[in-house]
């Protein structure tokens, strides 16, 4: 059987109500009807799309030991209930709860790019080091990190939350749950520019980050970044005992020495606090070494022995969407695909940008970009859409593929022998785009979520046949 995560008494004196008999432990917390595991507490969430009470019978047909319903619910269930006024709000307090009795070690990550990345990382590299929890996939919003802090096991010795936001004010009340001993911001971009001023507007939202810092906690700040100073004196405004840069710049106390590709991944040589040493990281790209230095800074600020985490390392790999790889059969050969498809900024661009030119040529006969749209760029969209063509050069990208209305911009500015065509929109591109696969290629597809690039990986995946499983890649 397995081992209790809450136990009834911890889950009433938590969040209150009740309703019949409750069961004397549950192993798991779910909000997800689909991905439920027997012995689970399932939580009715209402959210703007779907209302998690619709759902009651699947998640007892599932195996939930319990459901925590709103108490204005009337309906008939299979199994025990939980009343209480809201359920997103008693989420958050075993969150709460959850936070309170852990003794972990906790880390924190947010940035405008590399947050998931960074995260896994963090997994990887505490691992080695002893029992640790991190959020799953990219659960970093207002039910993703107290969904991920009530999952924390109470024996866990270190504790990895993602933190993410689109507006201003939205990280304070997660920090706040998380209460870091040490917070991460990887940089700062111009991502979901839409919904701020300026570049530094953001800063400051990420800034948040460090209202929940426990006392004398560290801040490790992306040093190579413009934002530094301001993050710096935020984080000191919030009681930050230490203030830690990682990057390039010789400033930086975590600083990338040296960087090789190497077999699909990376050979790093870094100084970490004045300690130097060597490791690999699975996936190639510096924005992933950059990554790796800062999660390295965190272990170290922890006490953790980097000589026996950094081996971690390389067993990083990126998942579906995040800069996978997988090579496919295609006539006279196979060709390279590197699916970015999850999300996409003008920073992010770049870095896949550069993963792409760092595919072997011995691999890559062509190199090809297929591009959707970023979106909630605001009233400078088109122009950091146009701006794109002089990293896709310095990348030595030889085909670009364009949908969506703002990536009209750049296939518009990109020099003819480029332009491999452009589409409304992605399933105009399908067709065009399978039909142009030849041996040889590697083919790197990126956008934003709307913009529903990952069904032009699934038409890929499904013409032309796997051959041998998944690379690594990163994002």
């Amino acid at each position: 059987m397995a081992e209790a995560l809450w136990t009834r008494e911890e889950l009433t004196a938590a969040l209150g109500g009740g309703a019949g008999a409750l069961p004397d432990a549950v192993t798991g917390v779910s909000i997800d009807s689909r991905t439920l595991a027997p012995g689970d507490v399932f939580f009715a969430i209402k959210g703007e799309r779907s209302d998690g009470h619709a759902y009651l019978p699947q998640a007892f047909a599932a195996g939930a030991a319990l459901a925590v319903v709103s108490e204005a619910y009337a309906g008939a269930a299979d199994g025990p209930l939980l009343r209480v006024p809201d359920t997103l709000q008693a989420l958050e307090a075993l969150g709460r709860a959850s936070r309170a009795r852990s003794a972990a070690r906790i880390v924190a990550v947010t940035g405008s790019v590399g947050k998931t990345g960074t995260k896994e990382m963090l997994r990887l590299l505490l691992a080695r080091l002893g029992a640790t929890h991190a959020s799953d996939k990219s659960y970093n919003n207002h039910w993703g990190v107290p969904l991920s802090l009530a999952r924390l096991p109470r024996a866990s010795g270190f504790a990895v939350f993602e933190i993410g936001m689109n507006h201003a004010g939205e990280i304070t009340p997660l920090t706040k749950l998380v209460r870091p001993h040490v917070a991460i911001v990887t940089t700062v971009g111009p991502v979901h520019i839409e919904f701020f001023d300026s570049v530094e507007g953001i800063a400051e939202a990420k800034g948040e980050i460090f209202r929940g810092l426990e006392p004398d906690g560290a801040a490790i700040l992306n040093r190579d970044n413009e934002h530094f100073d301001l993050l710096a004196i935020r984080a000191g405004e919030c009681g930050a005992g230490r203030v830690i840069g990682f990057g390039k710049s010789e400033e930086a106390q975590a600083r990338l020495l040296a960087l090789t590709a190497e077999g699909g991944g990376s050979q790093v040589e870094a100084d970490i606090m004045g300690e130097r040493l060597r490791y690999r990281v699975g996936a190639p790209g510096e924005h992933l070494a950059m990554n790796s230095i800062a999660a390295l800074a965190a272990v170290k600020t922890l006490d953790g022995a980097l000589s026996r985490a950094a081996p971690g390392l390389a067993g990083f790999g990126a998942p579906a969407g995040r800069g996978a790889q997988t090579v496919h059969a295609v006539a006279g050969g196979e060709f390279l695909l590197l699916d970015e498809s999850y999300n996409a900024n003008p920073t992010s661009m770049r870095a896949a940008f550069a993963v792409l030119g760092l595919v072997p040529a011995a691999r890559a006969a062509r190199r090809i970009a297929v591009l959707g749209d970023m979106l909630e760029l605001g009233a400078n969209g088109l122009d950091l859409h146009r701006g794109l063509a002089g990293p896709i050069a310095e990348a030595g990208i030889d085909r670009v593929y364009c949908c969506g209305p703002l990536m009209r911009a750049l296939d518009e500015a990109l020099p003819q022998a480029l332009r491999g065509g452009w589409a409304a929109d992605a399933e105009g591109l399908k067709d065009v785009l399978l039909d142009a696969i030849r041996a040889g290629d590697a083919i790197m597809i990126k956008g934003s979520l709307g913009s529903r690039m990952g069904l032009l990986v699934e038409a890929i995946k499904q013409r032309y046949p796997s051959q041998g499983g998944e690379k690594t890649a990163g994002n």
